[in-house]
């Protein structure tokens, strides 16, 4: 424990992405005073997408995916206060308690916190053995256990589960994917990705169970063993990966006041990143846009340019977001790249062949492009942002020729 008070003129929760490029950007912009970053974790901010892919395949090592060297931030006098936790918010005295009880007093706060990875509940959820793959303790402690591990049960066909199922494929471990919806990626894209992916993964080995849920966790002195899905099934395993989504960090900001939605699923923001209590700002994975799609965007992008608004509202130049969300996925050979949001769609429009393992999913909403998948076609994610950006309205049968260059698409709307 410690009595150590500490006081910055912006005071930065959370060392991930958002709170890392909040810092940056402080700088970029140039505000000259006192900045401070307290993190969770006991290490500088890095890459966390890598953490189920690059990192944990053994292709990077950690100094590799750092955001910035090791001394950028003393150099660019920004304060790292790493290993702790803030677990209150004091809004009207502009204070935070971390749970090392250290007492930390501000100007102006930046909360971006992240979220945490959502645990199972089912019996056997707390056995040694069931992990997520969200940080590098998490990842290293995995990586530590392998060379023993020959069957690994992944929990949830989403990103992070597909990525690490891949992985863990070339790594020559059994996997099987268990995901409760009846296709993998159901949540984020459209049948025809979905379908290409399940394919992909069956022929790379891994054995999927979708529409399926998990009845227990199986053990044997403490330690994984297997699982039992809720048709009865038992699957072997030494090791269960969980990643079936986040819980946004947001508790003491929503217990100091900050107006949330109702299901108190994330903060909301104005344009430029503000809450609605005075001096707090809110950036990332825990923030949801007041007059925006109404979700938490979880991507590395959204949590650059909300960093950035946030900053330069900051330093006394604001400038409103202007946020077309997009995201990317590396599985075996196969890279997905999508742009914007396809919530709301009433249109899909198949661009290409999934067979030929490169081909689009374009997504209308009456009679407007609003996003794209594009599997192995950098091109068309290319061109097709312009019309996501533009709003632009193009028939769906000229979307669907590939003869046709989007580009020419773009311009002739």
């Amino acid at each position: 424990m410690t009595d150590q008070t500490d006081h910055f003129d912006c005071l930065i929760v959370g060392a991930g992405h958002a709170g890392a490029e909040t810092a940056i950007s402080l700088r970029q912009s140039g505000y000259d005073a006192s900045v401070g970053l307290v993190g969770a974790e006991p290490v500088p901010p890095y890459e966390r997408p890598a953490m189920s892919k690059e990192y944990l395949a053994g292709k990077n090592d950690f100094d590799q995916l750092l955001l910035r060297p090791a001394d950028y931030w003393a150099t660019h006098h920004i304060a790292l206060r790493l290993g702790r936790r803030v677990t209150t918010v004091d809004a009207d005295a502009h204070l935070v308690t971390c749970d090392d009880g250290s007492v930390i007093s501000y100007h102006t706060l930046v909360w971006a916190a992240g979220g945490v990875p959502r645990a199972l509940d089912c019996p056997g959820h707390d056995l040694v053995g069931v992990r997520s793959i969200r940080t590098k303790a998490d990842c290293d402690q995995l990586i530590a256990v392998l060379p023993r591990t020959e069957r690994v049960v992944v929990i949830g066909g989403g990103y992070v589960g597909l990525e690490a199922a891949a992985v863990l494929r070339e790594l020559g471990k059994q996997v099987d994917v268990v995901e409760a919806l009846d296709r993998v990626l159901a949540r984020v894209t459209g049948e025809p990705v979905s379908r290409f992916y399940e394919t992909e993964h069956r022929s790379q080995g891994v054995r999927l169970h979708l529409g399926m849920g998990v009845a227990e966790i199986l053990g044997r002195d403490g330690a994984v063993i297997g699982v039992r899905l809720t048709d009865g099934t038992v699957i072997d395993a030494e090791q269960v990966i969980v990643g079936i989504g986040v819980e946004p960090a947001i508790q003491p900001l929503l217990d100091a006041g900050a107006e949330s939605t109702s299901n108190r699923s994330g903060v909301l923001v104005d344009d430029v990143c503000r809450t609605t209590i005075p001096d707090i700002y809110c950036v990332g994975d825990c923030s949801i846009l007041r007059n925006g799609p109404g979700i938490r965007i979880e991507s590395r992008q959204n949590a650059y340019e909300q960093a950035h608004a946030a900053a330069k509202a900051i330093s006394g130049r604001p400038e409103p977001l202007r946020l077309v969300p997009w995201f990317w996925s590396n599985q075996y050979d196969v890279r997905l790249q999508t742009v914007g949001l396809s919530a709301g769609h009433d249109q899909v429009v198949l661009r290409g062949h999934p067979g030929s393992r490169s081909f689009s999913l374009v997504y209308l909403k009456n009679g407007v492009v609003i996003a794209l998948d594009c599997i192995n076609a950098a091109r068309d994610y290319i061109q097709g942002r312009k019309l996501v950006e533009a709003g632009t309205r193009v028939p769906p049968d000229l979307l669907a020729d590939e003869r046709q260059p989007l580009k020419a698409l773009a311009i002739s709307a």
